[in-house]
């Protein structure tokens, strides 16, 4: 896990405040399930890891929590086809990997001007605001 000030828990109370919305036990311990397991989970897996230590947590709330989280940019939800919504608390630009035959996505760091080598081909005029690269395919087989 990245020492990093953006995604430190202490934090998600500040960014929370910004947004007009207060900080809550449930949504400091989804956080905390986020920035302690980088393995992009689904919402089901956050809330099987956060029942453990909050055990009157619901399902309904895990997806709240994580809705609230990614309006106040403290996580990003990835989405791979047809597949369930994914959630990342690494907010440095990155790309993913995700492996097809184990379902598991992984961070890749990206050279600091590819980012803006792409946004560089946009049409005259165009911006965008969220640039996001996936890789699909196979981890090696053993």
């Amino acid at each position: 896990m990245r020492n990093d000030t953006t995604d430190h828990p202490a934090n998600l109370a500040e960014r929370l405040t910004r947004s007009g919305l207060r900080n809550t036990p449930q949504r400091e311990v989804v956080y905390r399930a986020l920035l302690d397991k980088r393995d992009h989970p689904t919402a089901d897996e956050v809330y099987g890891r956060v029942r453990p230590e909050m055990p009157s947590i619901s399902l309904a709330t895990v997806y709240n929590c994580l809705e609230t989280l990614v309006q106040c940019d403290l996580v990003r939800q990835v989405n791979f086809e047809r597949g369930p919504s994914r959630y990342c608390a690494n907010l440095q630009p990155h790309a993913h990997f995700h492996d097809e035959k184990t379902g598991a996505t992984y961070d890749l760091d990206l050279p600091p001007d590819v980012i803006e080598r792409i946004r560089s081909v946009l049409p005259p005029g165009y911006s965008a605001k969220t640039v996001e690269i996936t890789f699909h395919g196979q981890s090696p087989t053993p």
